[in-house]
């Protein structure tokens, strides 16, 4: 046939001709012709192909072309459609996206060990650990997890010796700012001391204060802790949040002394003043512990217990006592290690005449035992190698017998340094060992984990008892608590922990998302599990099953989980309860509105909203009621992450941006001035209610879990009487936290039996509550969140006929006054307030004054830095006057001051923000008095509300009358 005629199916296609309307006829005419004689040019081609069922038919003057069936088969539909319905611009066959945001490994690297011993070893959960990184921005976590790479990864070893690896910083963003933003954990096998094999799961998280919601994350699936302190800074503000934050999470710390180069290199301090800075940082770190721990005798930190390693990150030094003790044991093979890495530590000193150790000095110059054995040689090592490379430094070498050829002799300094310390003291068996002895295994930890995660009862039931022995035959309980996007974006692999059974690629497994309980199952799905793989940052190792015990990144299930989820078994015997979402130690108080640039993009941008806020464990999205859709992250570097990812990877538009602002909250300073009431729109029902502050203190401690609305009645009254002197009868009268179970305002039935039908009210307690807890999300001011305000409700007045008290009568009444009451009772706005630690030169100090004051700001202390040239002022900012604050910082400093903040706590802002003789005029500055005023009205604009606070909409006409006669409208517009 000919090629030019037929398609590859043998359908004809002919030659294209030109033909106009009037000539239709002949133009079909002509091309029967053509047919015609195309078919008898080819009928002996024909008949030699028997195989070729594809020719054109022709009868009764009309083509016949064969059906589908004959073509593609019985079974096959086709569809033939007269136009396009695809836009040419759309290919067939769209290109898989990969988007260029993360550096991976395109294949398995080498490793030192096998892949399959590595798998071997999940089925031992006594050789696993699950450990996470934890310290200050830039302490070292990530540079330590780059040795480790070093030490099981021969490829990782650069030719370029100076250049930072930061193998766990995977994302471009995070190799291009030089911080982490998000916790990335890697599987290793590592050796302790002796030699033995242990798997280690770690977690490297971000240091900046910014990002602890990724350290909250990772503390969830953890056993245990290592905490990072800079030997030169010592404790920062964010090493002290986080020893408190893992003693709450009921971790096991430990100690990692790091950056002990500085000592030597930077500050220059002598042997034994490096000894008592190292001293100062561990009792420090010791201080807080014991301050935010509730043991009576809380675990210290001390190099002689083996919790405390040093190490020095930059230069492949990292060492305990007990295995820089060993290095000894090879001139003298009868040492005792413990005995002797047991005396090198605090007040004892070595006599050289008796060779006994004392705590004695035996003479004036007498240096301590660490000093001795183990700082000044690294003193002498790092001095040789950095003063007299050429002279002195082969014969140290060869005392050591550390071999260094002729070519590595010539490197620059620091890759020296690295290479020598490296080979001095072999490999980071130190740190493993301290892990593996103070960090407890899954097995041992599983009681005290789940007890503090799990929601369900812990008696009696099958599931607990399977988790508490981490059985891998057991029933299937894995927590999920960080996803990770795909190289499309499109997806997200989910990272858990897998508490008991062994989860199966492919296996259907049930998803519990955070709002599932057994009164609402709606937020539970039936799911196939994809692939599951081995997270090893740039690479994944890909397996069949996973046993309890480990860790494991799951394909395939991320479309119903928000945050966190816990995925069981489909068919358990025993109600099955979440494991808790996770409880930070910040709060988002910094938003932005966002916008697409074109709007017909909105549905692109909430795509991208919807992704970027499970990638974030503390990002929130909603909409206000003006439409506007509002991000609300911990803090200005957060959300410029937040918002490179939407743009980048999740949605790919352009979008706008509003000015920054912060949450506000809503208190009362004083009690409701009467009692204030408010009837159902039946005229059947009438609720009275006051409302008045909460004791100091309280609303933290509701906030914090350390009360909680679900303890029975006695409990929760002794808790009330005890520590906040309420009368027992109140205390065991509260209804409800709100405006959820750790909401920090209280409902409390204040009534008297000989006064209200208390079988009455107890039937509509659960509207009344509901009420309350619409009241308290969005207060009257500016509708932002009602704080510190304890409700009483003082008589009801409720329908004897259930018809007359249902839910749409009750609910917005009981909303109603406690708006009411909350109007009554001096209502005042409340902002956030940071807490910001800068660190300066001495000469700085009294600019980072001034452009404190200039912002609000107050400092609280200042203090020189323990043997360094610098000084720490600690202060607080409001957070609506911390925009741009470190950019100013800087430029008033020349650079030599560096800052981070926090959320600290809420304060009422000054004045009254229902003062109407205050005027705003716009782009004037306000005096203090009117800010409260300000903000109220610019939140109120800004959310598309009215600009004043309409009494109307919350106060009936006797109420209102009542007022008149009380002459309280003084303050209030009608």
């Amino acid at each position: 046939m000919d090629a030019d005629l037929y398609d590859e199916f043998g359908n004809y296609i002919g030659p294209e001709i030109e033909s106009e309307e009037e000539d239709e006829d002949s133009d079909d005419d002509f091309n029967r012709a053509k047919i015609r004689d195309n078919d008898e040019n080819e009928d002996e081609e024909m008949e030699d192909d028997a195989d070729n069922q594809m020719s054109i038919v022709l009868h009764e003057d009309k083509r016949y072309y064969p059906t589908s069936a004959e073509v593609f088969g019985p079974d096959v539909e086709t569809i033939v459609q007269e136009e396009d319905t695809q836009a040419l611009t759309v290919p067939l066959i769209a290109p898989i996206k990969r988007k260029k945001f993360q550096i991976k490994e395109q294949q398995l690297p080498e490793t030192i060990y096998d892949m399959e011993f590595l798998v071997d070893m999940m089925n031992t959960p006594h050789l696993i650990r699950n450990v996470a990184l934890i310290g200050h921005l830039h302490h070292g976590k990530t540079s330590l997890v780059d040795c480790l790479i070093r030490q099981t990864h021969p490829d990782f070893v650069e030719s370029d010796e100076e250049r930072e690896l930061r193998y766990t910083d995977t994302l471009f963003t995070e190799q291009q700012r030089g911080v982490s933003i998000k916790a990335t954990p890697v599987t290793l096998v590592l050796p302790d001391v002796k030699g033995k094999s242990y798997l280690m799961n770690i977690f490297d998280t971000p240091g900046h204060v910014n990002f602890s919601d990724e350290v909250t994350a990772a503390l969830q699936i953890c056993d245990g802790v290592v905490i990072f302190v800079d030997a030169a800074e010592g404790v920062m503000l964010n090493t002290e949040r986080l020893i408190k934050h893992s003693i709450q999470e009921k971790m096991a710390i430990t100690l990692c002394v790091n950056k002990i180069d500085r000592l030597v290199l930077e500050l220059k301090l002598p042997p034994q003043d490096a000894y008592y800075k190292i001293r100062h940082i561990i009792d420090e770190v010791n201080g807080l512990i014991s301050l935010y721990s509730d043991d009576k005798e809380p675990k210290i930190m001390s190099p002689i217990l083996g919790n405390v390693c040093f190490a020095s990150s930059q230069y492949a030094v990292c060492f305990t006592l007990r295995s820089f003790a060993k290095l000894y044991s090879y001139m003298s093979p009868e040492l005792d290690i413990s005995e002797f890495a047991r005396r090198l530590w605090g007040d004892i000193y070595f006599n050289s005449k008796t060779r006994k150790f004392s705590k004695k000095p035996p003479h004036g110059s007498a240096q301590r035992s660490f000093v001795e054995f183990i700082l000044e040689p690294l003193y002498k090592l790092f001095a040789q190698i950095v003063g007299d490379v050429d002279s002195t430094l082969p014969a140290i070498l060869e005392e050591l017998t550390i071999r260094v050829t002729k070519q590595e002799m010539k490197m620059n300094i620091k890759p020296l340094l690295r290479l020598i310390c490296g080979r001095f003291l072999n490999d980071f068996s130190g740190l493993v060992e301290m892990c593996v002895t103070h960090i407890p295994s899954p097995i041992d930890n599983a009681r005290r984990k789940v007890e503090n995660i799990y929601s369900g009862p812990l008696t009696n039931s099958v599931l607990a008892e399977n988790m508490f022995n981490c059985d891998p035959e057991g029933k299937l309980m894995v927590h999920s608590s960080k996803m990770y996007p795909t190289d499309d974006c499109t997806f997200f692999q989910v990272l858990g922990r897998v508490f008991s059974g062994t989860l199966y690629a492919g296996q259907e497994v049930r998803l519990l998302g955070e709002n599932y309980s057994l009164a609402d199952e709606e937020d539970s799905r039936v799911l196939t599990v994809g692939r599951l793989w081995i997270y090893e940052a740039r690479y994944r190792v890909e397996v069949n099953r996973v046993p309890a015990g480990n860790w494991v990144l799951i394909e395939g299930i991320d479309h119903p989980i928000v945050k966190t989820s816990t995925i069981t078994d489909l068919n358990v015997a025993e109600d099955v309860y979440i494991f808790r979402p996770l409880k930070f130690n910040t709060q988002s108080v910094i938003k932005i509105a966002v916008e697409p640039v074109n709007p017909s993009e909105l549905p692109k941008m909430l795509d991208g909203l919807r992704k970027v806020n499970k990638s974030y464990p503390l990002l929130n999205t909603r909409v206000e009621e003006s439409g506007e859709h509002v991000v609300l992250g911990t803090g200005e570097l957060y959300l410029d992450c937040v918002m490179h990812d939407l743009r980048k990877m999740y949605s790919e538009i352009d979008i706008k941006v509003a000015d920054p602002v912060v949450s506000f909250c809503e208190t009362v300073v004083e009690t409701s001035s009467l009692k204030c009431f408010a009837e159902t729109p039946n005229k059947k029902n009438k609720i009275t209610m006051i409302a008045e502050p909460l004791e100091k203190g309280l609303a933290e401690d509701i906030e914090n879990q350390i009360v909680s609305i679900n303890w029975n009645r006695k409990k929760l009254g002794e808790f009330f009487q005890s520590k906040y002197d309420w009368d027992l009868l109140a205390a065991r009268s509260i209804w409800a936290f709100g405006p959820d179970i750790t909401g920090p305002n209280i409902l409390v039935d204040d009534t008297l039996p000989s006064e209200v039908d208390k079988t009455l009210l107890s039937s509509v307690k659960d509207s009344i509550v509901q009420g309350f807890q619409w009241g308290t999300r969005e207060g009257p001011l500016c509708e932002e969140p009602i704080r510190n305000v304890k409700f009483k409700i003082l008589d009801a007045v409720v329908a004897a006929e259930p018809l007359h008290r249902g839910g749409g009568q009750i609910i917005p009444t009981a909303r109603r006054v406690a708006y009411s009451a909350f109007l009554m009772a001096t209502p005042r706005l409340m902002e956030p307030y940071l807490f910001v630690e800068v660190q300066a030169p001495a000469d700085c100090v009294s600019a980072v004054y001034n452009v404190l004051a200039k912002r609000r700001g107050h400092v609280t202390q200042d203090a020189p830095v323990p043997g360094s040239p610098l000084y720490t002022i600690k202060a607080f900012i409001p957070a609506i006057d911390s925009f741009g604050f470190e950019t100013d910082l800087r430029t008033h400093t020349q650079g030599q001051a560096f800052c981070l903040s926090v959320f600290h706590h809420w304060q009422i802002v000054p004045g009254d923000p229902l003062d109407k003789s205050i005027v705003i005029r716009p782009l004037e500055p306000q005096p203090a008095t009117h800010l409260a005023r300000e903000f109220m009205i610019k939140t109120r604009r800004r959310k598309g509300l009215s600009e004043d606070v309409s009494i109307n909409k919350f106060f009936d006409d006797p109420m209102l009358l009542e007022l008149a006669k009380q002459d309280v409208m003084f303050n209030y517009p009608l």
